[in-house]
Order: structure tokens, then C-alpha cells, then sequence
């Protein structure tokens, strides 16, 4: 009696419990409703970037934009940081140089799960997004925002 069962669990390993088998996904993978939601966000924020980069193409070259989920939280907030109530939206690392000796280039780090948290719906995270982007750029350039967004 136990050898029958132990060979029927074996045997059910490759199927669901109603012995079906595995489903395939429920979209394919060229529609947009098949992405995660973190593609969709770096959609989002190239998007947001198009307009930025295309007006301050020269003066970007020597800039990385870049998506993390969360951000380490630490108690003092490093230079460069764009937070809402203590919590890191984004931040700016400068251009340096690594443990190594070798450059590195200047970077924006967006950070996905505090912007996601923040928006209302969509559209408000394609603003947020815009913003905090703006934000940084102004911040790395230099200058006001409002020049960047082109307003000023």
C-alpha cells in the first residue's frame, strides 16, 4: 500500500491536483498585459525620459538612468536623495571613482516600490515619475527644474 502511493505522488508531480497537467500563461508574451510590473515601470521611465534626453541630449551623454525595487534606508540620508517623509524616491550618485581606481559614470537611481507606493493610479505614476526625473536632472545639471521641463 505505501509503494502504490509514493509511485501515484511521483506520477502527480507534473500535474495540478484536479490531474489536468500545467496551464500555460494566461496571456502571450507580446501583449502588454503579459508584462510584470516592474517591465512596465522601466517602460514608464524611459517614457519619462524621451523628452528630457531628446532636449539635453549633449549634456546627458556622460549619464546613466537606472531602476532599483527598494532602497537601502540607512538613518542619514547620503547627498543626492529626492525623499518623500524619510523614504528615498530617487537618488543621484555622482561621477567618481570605484574601489578599483576605474571612473564611473554619474547615475539616477529611481527606485520603483516607494514611486509605485506614492501614485494614485497610473497616470499619476507616469507624473511622479516625470517629476522625479526632472528633479535629478536638474539636480546633476545644475539647474532649475523648471528649465529642464522647459517652463522656464
Amino acid at each position: 500500500m505505501v509503494t502504490a502511493r509514493s509511485s501515484r505522488r511521483r506520477g502527480r508531480r507534473n500535474r495540478d491536483r484536479h490531474g489536468r497537467g500545467l496551464r500555460g500563461p494566461l496571456y502571450p508574451s507580446t501583449l502588454p498585459a503579459a508584462s510584470t510590473r516592474a517591465e512596465k515601470f522601466d517602460a514608464l521611465v524611459l517614457d519619462a525620459l524621451e523628452p528630457i534626453e531628446a532636449r539635453w541630449r549633449t549634456e546627458l551623454t556622460k549619464l546613466d538612468v537606472a531602476v532599483d525595487d527598494v532602497p537601502e534606508v540607512t538613518p542619514d540620508t547620503p547627498e543626492g536623495v529626492l525623499a518623500d517623509s524619510g523614504v528615498p524616491l530617487a537618488r543621484l550618485v555622482r561621477a567618481g571613482v570605484d574601489r578599483r581606481g576605474q571612473p564611473t559614470r554619474a547615475r539616477i537611481v529611481l527606485y520603483r516600490r516607494p514611486l509605485e507606493a506614492r501614485a494614485k493610479d497610473s497616470a499619476d505614476l507616469a507624473d511622479l515619475v516625470h517629476d522625479v526625473l526632472v528633479e535629478q536632472v536638474a539636480s546633476y545639471l545644475g539647474l532649475d527644474p523648471g528649465v529642464i521641463d522647459g517652463e522656464g
